[in-house]
């Protein structure tokens, strides 16, 4: 069984060969982020598939960042290569919810937790609670606070 680790090198070697220069460096960059976070504490060890997710997930969430930033300061070249990049690694990560499915799930949480006893935007706590292991990965927190935050208001 292939790693999501090893994918990431061969797709960086396919890149490199293709002489595909935005996708051989966003590889490049996430795969030192990976390892980055591998040796990041006390022991250096292997990061789970599920791990490596999360680390493509933060960095394709700072080029979204970084997308804005350029935008708003009228550099709309490097905003684009900010989106392209994000555009290679969002390749990796499972497929986003649906502002629909998203609601669904938040819906479903806000009734669990009125159930239990929380109610208003005082339940934010308890729903986030429940939402957040139904959407790990498939959506990003803000959308997911948002979702919750309308909901209960």
């Amino acid at each position: 069984m292939t790693t999501l680790k090893a994918k990431l090198q061969d797709d960086l070697t396919t890149a490199i060969k293709a002489r595909d220069e935005l996708r051989s460096s966003t590889l490049r960059l996430t795969l030192s982020a990976i390892t980055n976070e591998e040796v990041a504490g006390k022991t250096a060890r292997e990061l789970s598939d599920a791990e490596v997710l999360k680390v493509i997930a933060k960095e394709a969430k700072k080029r979204r960042e970084a997308a804005d930033a350029f935008a708003k300061g009228g550099r709309p070249e490097q905003a684009e290569r900010e989106l392209a990049e994000g555009r290679v690694l969002d390749e990796y990560l499972p497929k986003q919810l649906t502002d629909e499915e998203l609601r669904e799930i938040v819906a479903q949480a806000v009734e669990e937790a009125k159930a239990a006893g929380a109610e208003g935007p005082r339940a934010m706590g308890a729903v986030m609670k429940i939402v957040n292991p139904k959407v790990a990965g498939l959506a990003e927190g803000g959308r997911v606070a948002a979702a919750v935050k309308e909901l209960l208001a």
